[in-house]
């Protein structure tokens, strides 16, 4: 799927998150600067908008791991991986540990090695444009009858 710009994006994002339910997982892919965090934001805050809650800045947790966000229907968790080195750190954190109430979106997911049902890996690619992007979509469990044609 080609992303042509940041509307495009967005409209995207609002399609997952209509969809999210708790013990959801997101996985983002891709390098330094290709869209995940933004992606994102736009899931995130359109979420907060939904259920009328005050819209956040939603920043990348490279530096802490995890930010948290307490939604109307679950608790969403978005992790950034990318300082993480080996399996046991991943381990420490718990990420699917956790009670089945929560989402998790997590950026750099590449040592979890699929480690959840209902999840959506995306990986973002830039493509000659500077303003599109290129996304493969893999879906596992609930996901997978999930179509993307039209947004």
């Amino acid at each position: 799927m080609i992303i042509k710009s940041l509307e495009h994006l967005k409209l995207f994002s609002v399609k997952i998150a209509k969809e999210l339910s708790k013990s959801d997982n997101i996985f983002l892919f891709g390098e330094i600067g290709v869209g995940k965090t933004t992606f994102t934001r736009c899931l995130i805050n359109y979420l907060q908008k939904r259920d009328k809650i005050k819209i956040t800045d939603v920043l990348s947790p490279t530096f802490n791991l995890l930010y948290e966000y307490d939604l109307k229907n679950f608790k969403l968790m978005h992790y950034d991986l990318y300082r993480i080195k080996n399996i046991k750190e991943i381990q420490q954190l718990d990420i699917f540990d956790e009670n089945k109430e929560t989402v998790n979106i997590i950026e750099w997911p590449e040592l979890i090695k699929g480690q959840a049902e209902n999840r959506i890996e995306l990986k973002f690619n830039h493509e000659k444009n500077i303003h599109e992007r290129k996304i493969e979509i893999r879906k596992y469990g609930k996901w997978e009858k999930f179509e993307f044609n039209e947004f």
